[in-house]
């Protein structure tokens, strides 16, 4: 769009020469049309969320914790694609203790509940826009897109995570009626963290662990959906209702242990099902003030279903994090490995 413009720029200035050079012969002065300039982004939104998770789970540490969420989240096309950014602060209640803690992991009011960075950015390029072609556009299909993005967590818990992973791979975006779209990305997906018990302290006899707990995990696949969609069919004094949702499936990433070191099976990932089923949103500020405003304040519900969260295995029963009495005979599922919580929050658009 922005060669566009500069290109109609070129073509007005010959125009405007052209007329100058013959202002004698013509009867009155003729005068170039001033120039528009297209914005550089031609949607450009912001939005900030508070949000409640009633049931949220932390890995070996709480089978049930409430988190608050504060979010900000930008979301902008431009001439050749997209950008999505979703910068998230988690609070968790005290059953998922902050570090140091010198209370009971698990009792609630023992220690101050932990504080949570996630961070996330996804960018596409359409290949529409890049071959300047609609050769990508059949049916359902609205275009095919290139897409990279890289993700960042860091909480202070004893486990100490620090997580970055970075993906690439194809979007396909399909058109949904009522205005809604549904996007399934295949993905190469590489992940480092941090984790405090696989450092040698931890890890049983006959094997190293790593010693500063930096994990360097195998690349996988992953595959990340999303959709939206207008519930357009009800009745017109109804129609401030949509629903949408996500999910990522990320293929087993290994153990972590890189190098010489090693780590016992029972630290080998599985698929994990990371997900937001189904929300349902209510245009509040359409409903009050009318559809200039339309999705300028809204509020919602959603579930929540994490499995295998953060690709630990929860039908290993020889994983000390997902189960009680590991590796025995009286080895108990403590239920904080898979994640299921409603989840309702307010968001308002700047």
């Amino acid at each position: 769009m922005f060669y566009k413009s500069i290109a109609l720029a070129a073509g007005l200035a010959v125009t405007a020469f052209s007329s100058a050079f013959a202002a004698d012969l013509a009867p009155m002065p003729v005068k170039a049309k001033p120039i528009i300039d297209v914005p550089f982004f031609l949607v450009n939104d912001n939005r900030l969320t508070y949000a409640y998770q009633f049931t949220a789970t932390s890995p070996g540490f709480a089978d049930k914790t409430a988190k608050q969420v504060y979010a900000f989240t930008h979301f902008d096309v431009w001439a050749y694609g997209t950008n999505f950014i979703n910068l998230e602060l988690l609070k968790s209640d005290h059953r998922d203790p902050a570090s140091p803690c010198i209370g009971t992991v698990g009792v609630p009011n023992a220690c101050a509940g932990a504080m949570e960075f996630y961070g996330l950015i996804r960018s596409t390029f359409g290949w529409n826009q890049i071959f300047d072609t609609h050769a990508f556009t059949m049916g359902p299909l609205q275009n095919v897109s290139f897409v990279v993005g890289a993700d960042g967590e860091t909480e202070n818990q004893f486990l100490a995570p620090n997580k970055k992973d970075v993906v690439a791979g194809l979007q396909f975006a399909f058109n949904l009626p009522y205005k809604g779209f549904f996007n399934v990305n295949p993905l190469y997906y590489q992940e480092w963290n941090h984790n405090t018990f696989v450092t040698p302290g931890f890890v049983p006899a006959g094997f190293t662990g790593i010693p500063d707990g930096n994990t360097h995990f195998k690349g996988t696949w992953a595959v990340e959906m999303n959709y939206y969609m207008d519930l357009g069919f009800l009745p017109e004094n109804l129609q401030y209702f949509a629903i949408s949702g996500r999910a990522g499936f990320y293929g087993p990433k290994g153990s972590g242990a890189y190098g010489s070191y090693t780590l016992p099976d029972s630290n080998k990932t599985k698929m994990e099902i990371n997900s937001e089923p189904i929300r349902l949103t209510m245009d509040t500020s359409k409903l009050i003030w009318g559809p200039k405003y339309s999705h300028f304040l809204d509020v919602w519900v959603a579930y929540r279903y994490w499995e295998n969260k953060f690709g630990l295995d929860d039908k290993n029963t020889n994983n000390g994090v997902c189960f009680f009495n590991a590796g025995t005979a009286a080895a108990t599922n403590n239920k904080s490995c898979t994640e299921k919580s409603l989840y309702a929050g307010v968001t308002v658009k700047f």
